[in-house]
């Protein structure tokens, strides 16, 4: 492994064992690969998902032009905001898996919380 994929996991392990989602507040996880970007809804509690949206989703398939940009970054955080909102899920835990709040994962976040998610 190259030393920053080395950087990356260290700070993942630290990150996780301080963030956890419950019942009441499930963990949004977010990662943003190469060429899509996913979020997810999960409860560790009970270990499952409750929800997830991607750029590879069926509702978003053909009205985004590629997928792994600013705006499809805000797509899928409009996408997550509504599943979540379908569930009753309000308040959720933000994990962004390491990464830095900048770019995709900030545009995912900020329309996140438009969509009406609290975090």
């Amino acid at each position: 492994m190259k030393g920053s994929k080395i950087r990356l996991d260290l700070r993942k392990k630290r990150v996780r064992s301080k963030i956890s989602g419950t019942t009441e507040r499930p963990r949004l996880n977010v990662k943003c690969g190469h060429k899509n970007i996913y979020a997810q809804i999960i409860d560790d509690s009970k270990g499952f998902t409750l929800a997830s949206a991607s750029t590879l989703s069926e509702e978003l398939k053909g009205k985004i032009k590629s997928t792994d940009t600013v705006e499809a970054a805000k797509a899928v955080g409009k996408l997550i905001a509504q599943k979540a909102a379908e569930k009753k899920i309000k308040t959720v835990v933000f994990d962004r898996a390491g990464k830095s709040y900048q770019g995709k994962i900030k545009a995912l976040a900020e329309e996140a919380r438009a969509g009406g998610l609290n975090f």
